[in-house]
């Protein structure tokens, strides 16, 4: 008896100092994390890295496609500006969110099936589990990031400018708001298709991501949505002779702007996985370079790039939703989608280099 009570001590002091040591393990992980998300955000916060990251990506785009690069930045393009609309403009920076939701769904239904009606109506009733909602969000924050550039560089330093595991529950509460205000109205615009096929359903809804005029009455209801969740009234969408005014953009902020879509889309992929399976970010980021990452993974971060991508299309120009390109992620081409991961991988090569140095 003696003998059996010694040996039953001995495998408890084994049990708790290994779990002693698993949580001193777990504590330094995500101090590691933690450290690693600090970094990052100080970059997406500094506008000399977002230049040389955006002159990489434009570089790595042109040599993908087997051309030479051309001047990042031609001297007489560097206080240069463009006239735009003022109405897309407005369009452009409400719409976000309903690029990520598109995205966003893809991926749950690639992971646990369904079809688009279905996790629509799960959102709209509350239905999501936390991992879901998580990964919701963290689409609607890289979308809302992808379009900052295009209205001011300045926009980079704001305080919400940051990884969103930085951010306060107020703050993620709006990104949140934003996907089910984008859920509402494309639930209610696809409801002809409701019982219809899973591939019906995503034609349907290229038809309505290639429409101007889904494209306005969409930005419309996000504004709205936007001003009564803060409880404020909501102003007219256009004022007096916005529908037909035009604004200065600066050349050099659109050319950064449209370059940076692919690092903004590898942040948040990054967060999501931080947060939702305590990986390090640098791990991940070698994984990638390395190209040994799962292709779960590859295919989720594809999904991030092409919601980023997308959500920077307006604000160069509305007519650019039209392209054949611009479609559910889950109706292009093996090749189209690769595309997405040339732009993830040339981000993490930058990035791993950047946390490392």
């Amino acid at each position: 008896m003696k003998c059996l009570f010694v040996f039953s001590a001995a495998l408890l002091v084994v049990y708790f100092g290994s779990c002693a040591n698993n949580a001193k393990t777990n504590m330094q992980q995500q101090e590691q994390i933690t450290k690693e998300l600090t970094q990052i955000t100080g970059l997406l916060r500094d506008s000399s890295f977002a230049l040389d990251m955006a002159k990489n990506q434009d570089a790595v785009y042109y040599k993908a496609q087997g051309q030479p690069a051309p001047d990042f930045l031609p001297q007489n393009e560097e206080s240069g500006v463009l006239e735009k609309s003022a109405k897309e403009e407005k369009i452009a920076t409400n719409i976000a969110a309903f690029y990520a939701l598109e995205c966003a769904v893809g991926a749950l239904m690639e992971r646990e099936g369904g079809t688009p009606f279905e996790w629509l109506n799960k959102i709209k009733t509350k239905q999501l589990d936390p991992s879901e909602v998580l990964l919701l969000n963290r689409f609607a924050n890289a979308t809302w990031k992808a379009g900052q550039l295009f209205r001011g560089l300045e926009r980079i330093t704001r305080d919400v400018f940051v990884s969103p595991v930085f951010l306060p529950e107020a703050e993620i509460k709006k990104d949140h708001d934003q996907i089910s205000a984008a859920a509402d109205k494309l639930m209610e615009t696809m409801r002809d298709v409701k019982g219809a096929s899973k591939a019906n359903q995503l034609q349907k809804l290229r038809s309505l991501l290639q429409s101007r005029s889904f494209a306005l009455e969409m930005a419309q209801h996000m504004e709205a949505a936007y001003y009564t969740a803060q409880q404020l009234p909501v102003p007219a969408f256009l004022q007096p002779r916005e529908d037909t005014l035009t604004i200065s953009k600066s050349i050099r902020a659109e050319k950064i702007a449209t370059n940076m879509a692919g690092f903004y889309a590898l942040e948040c992929g990054l967060s999501y996985m931080a947060t939702e399976r305590q990986k390090l970010p640098s791990a991940v980021l070698q994984s990638i370079v390395n190209d040994n990452v799962d292709a779960k993974d590859k295919k989720l971060f594809e999904r991030f790039a092409n919601a980023t991508w997308k959500a920077g299309q307006p604000f160069r120009g509305l007519d650019r939703i039209t392209r054949d390109a611009f479609i559910p992620f889950d109706q292009l081409s093996e090749k189209e989608q690769e595309k997405d991961w040339v732009q993830i991988k040339a981000a993490a090569e930058k990035l791993l280099k950047s946390l490392s140095s």
